[in-house]
């Protein structure tokens, strides 16, 4: 299965248990794309003593998952592209959302 996930969320605890559906996925064989959009681009600033959604984030990266995020949203906050928050297009997300067999938005 191909899924996509749209992250537009900052709550450490949403966040951190969509990135473990997306680390499951990939672990029953599926490939998994992200994309980070509005508050979603400030992955790279959250935490939480509960919920370690960075160390979940690698995890999701080191087992070939793969991030994009909203270029206009980054430049909005004035945040730097990232290995997790790569700068991105509205075309990356609609072929994402293209290309998915199933779309969770988180």
């Amino acid at each position: 299965m191909k899924l996509g996930l749209i992250i537009s969320q900052t709550d450490p605890e949403t966040v951190f248990n969509g990135l473990r559906l997306a680390l499951y996925s990939l672990q029953q064989g599926d490939q998994v794309r992200i994309f980070l959009s509005g508050k979603g681009v400030e992955i790279d600033t959250l935490a939480d003593s509960k919920f370690d959604v960075k160390a979940l984030a690698q995890n999701v990266l080191d087992a070939g998952g793969e991030f994009l995020a909203c270029g206009t949203c980054l430049q909005l906050r004035k945040a730097e592209s990232s290995e997790i928050c790569p700068l991105s297009t509205l075309k990356d997300h609609y072929e994402l959302v293209r290309d998915s067999d199933k779309v969770v938005c988180i």
